[in-house]
């Protein structure tokens, strides 16, 4: 069995979580800002975080399951073999699992617009696809 090369993992995972902190960044400042107005002004969303810096907090965590991903790739690498195909079984699998159900819920439940819910959705699923694929791309044997 070969050896997982740690360095490519972080590569991978640089890769994949710039990638994906971009996308995060074109959903919340270009797509939803409308929506979050309007969410605010009707006190569905409070008008900042109760976290003072969340934004460092939210971007740790998508380098973090980007790692997560990079490694469950690597890992699937042995029985499905390596290549974009595992990659997108991984990202589409993980990133529905980390996404839909969270998402599911505020959509029936939370007082906001579902289009806010979906883009969420799209967020998260879409950027664990993006992020495993750029991570799996990035992953050489030796």
């Amino acid at each position: 069995m070969a050896s997982i090369r740690l360095r490519r993992v972080a590569l991978g995972t640089l890769a994949g979580g710039i990638l994906w902190c971009i996308w995060t960044r074109i959903v919340d400042y270009k797509i939803l800002p409308a929506k979050y107005n309007f969410a605010v002004a009707h006190q569905f969303l409070l008008p900042s975080s109760r976290y003072p810096h969340f934004n460092i907090y939210w971007y740790l965590t998508l380098f973090l399951v980007t790692y997560i991903l990079t490694w469950v790739y690597v890992s699937a690498r042995a029985t499905l073999g390596p290549g974009p195909v595992t990659a997108l079984r991984v990202g589409v699998l993980l990133g529905f699992v980390s996404a839909f159900p969270l998402c599911l819920v505020l959509a029936a439940w939370a007082p906001f617009s579902r289009i806010i819910t979906l883009w969420w959705l799209l967020q998260l699923w879409g950027g664990a696809i993006v992020a495993t694929l750029v991570s799996a791309w990035l992953y050489k044997e030796t």
